[in-house]
C-alpha cells in the first residue's frame, strides 16, 4: 500500500510503499477513503507534540470501509476513526467516565499509524458508524474538528453570547451547532482576514472582527481554537462576569501574564483534552439531525505535505481532506 510517512520532526512527509497492516485482536482492517488534515498533525510535524511513534503515518480523521476482522462491523460498512484510539478501561479516569484523560491512552496518527495511507487498522471499540447524508470527503472533518469543537462547546455551558476565536476547521462546524441551538455567535479572526470573517457571517455569526479587539457586546463564553496564547487574556477582557474561556486545542503558545482583575468576578479558563466515545456518539447524532455543512479542500494522498503547508498558511476555508 501507499502511505505518507513522517520520519523525523521538522522534515517533510515522504511517499512510501509498505506492507498492508495486519489487524490484531479486537481490531478491524480498513480501506481508507478519506482522512481529514488537522492542526494537531502540524504540531506533530513541528515537534511541538514530542513523543510520536516514528516513523509515523499521520491522520486521525479517518473515513474507511471495513474489509475484515473484528465483530462489531460487517465487511463493507463505513466507519470513522477518531484521535482517541485506545484506553486501558481500568484507570480511575476510565472508570469515572473520563476516558479522554486515561494515562495510558493511545492516539491515532500519533501512537498508532493513521489515515494518510491506503489501508489502516483500528480498535473496533473506538470506531464510529457515520451518519448518512455525508459523502466520505464531507464526513472526515466531523471526526476531530467536529468532535473537539463539540466538547469545547459543551464546556462553555449554556452561554448565549458565544465568541469563537480562530475560524478554521473546528470553528466552522461548531458555529453551526451553536446557531442550531439558538446561541448568538461572534467570530474573531486576524484583523485583516476579511475572507474568514465573511465565511463566519455566511455560517451564521452575527459579527466577525479583530481577535484582539472588542466585540459589540460582552461574551458569556469564548472558545479558542487558534493556538495563540495571547488570545486567552484578550478573550477574558471581553467576557462577562461568571463567563468561561475554553481552550480547544491540544497545543498553544505560552499565555502571557494578565492582571487578576481580568479573571476576577468568577470568570474561568478551561482546556479540552481529547474526546470520549460518548462525545462521538452524541456529536454524530447532532450532525445528522442538524445537517451540518463541512467546507473542504481535497488533496490526493501524494499531496499530503501540500495540505499541511496550506493549512499552516491559511490558504483555504474550512478543512483540508486527503482523498484516496
Amino acid at each position: 500500500m501507499r502511505a505518507m510517512v513522517l520520519d523525523r520532526a521538522r522534515e517533510p512527509l515522504r511517499l512510501e510503499e509498505r506492507p498492508e497492516p495486519e489487524p490484531g485482536p479486537g481490531q478491524v482492517a480498513l480501506d481508507v477513503t478519506a482522512c481529514g488534515v488537522c492542526r494537531t498533525d502540524l504540531h506533530i510535524v513541528d515537534g511541538e507534540l514530542d513523543r510520536p511513534k516514528l516513523p509515523l503515518v499521520l491522520g486521525h480523521q479517518i473515513v474507511a470501509r471495513v474489509t475484515g476482522a473484528g465483530e462489531r462491523f460487517a465487511p463493507g460498512q463505513r466507519v470513522g476513526v477518531p484521535w482517541l484510539g485506545w484506553t486501558d478501561g481500568d484507570c480511575r479516569y476510565c472508570r469515572s467516565g473520563r476516558e479522554n484523560l486515561c494515562d495510558r491512552a493511545r492516539f491515532t496518527g500519533y501512537d498508532i499509524d493513521g489515515g494518510y495511507a491506503e489501508r489502516a487498522v483500528a480498535d473496533e471499540r473506538f470506531c464510529f458508524p457515520l451518519p448518512d447524508g455525508y459523502e466520505d470527503l464531507q464526513a472526515a472533518p466531523l471526526l476531530c474538528a467536529g468532535l473537539i469543537g463539540h466538547r469545547t462547546l459543551r464546556l462553555a455551558g449554556d452561554a448565549e453570547r458565544l465568541g469563537i476565536y480562530g475560524f478554521g476547521a473546528a470553528a466552522h462546524i461548531v458555529c453551526q451547532v451553536a446557531r442550531h441551538e439558538g446561541r448568538r455567535v461572534f467570530a474573531f479572526t486576524r484583523a485583516d482576514d476579511e475572507a474568514a470573517q465573511a465565511f463566519a457571517r455566511e455560517l451564521g455569526a452575527e459579527w466577525a472582527g479583530d481577535a484582539l479587539g472588542p466585540p459589540p457586546e460582552e461574551l458569556d463564553a469564548a472558545l479558542i481554537f487558534a493556538p495563540a496564547g495571547e488570545l486567552v487574556p484578550a478573550a477574558l477582557r471581553v467576557t462577562a462576569k461568571g463567563g468561561v474561556v475554553v481552550c480547544g486545542g491540544i497545543h498553544m503558545s505560552d499565555i502571557p501574564s494578565f492582571p487578576y482583575a481580568d479573571l476576577w468576578m468568577e470568570r474561568s479558563i478551561r482546556s479540552v483534552a481529547n474526546l470520549t466515545r460518548a462525545d462521538g456518539r452524541e456529536f454524530l447524532d447532532i450532525a445528522a439531525r442538524a445537517g451540518l455543512r463541512t467546507e473542504v479542500a481535497a488533496y490526493p494522498l501524494e499531496r499530503a505535505q501540500d495540505a499541511l503547508d496550506d493549512l499552516r498558511a491559511g490558504r483555504f476555508e474550512g478543512a483540508a481532506v486527503i482523498v484516496l
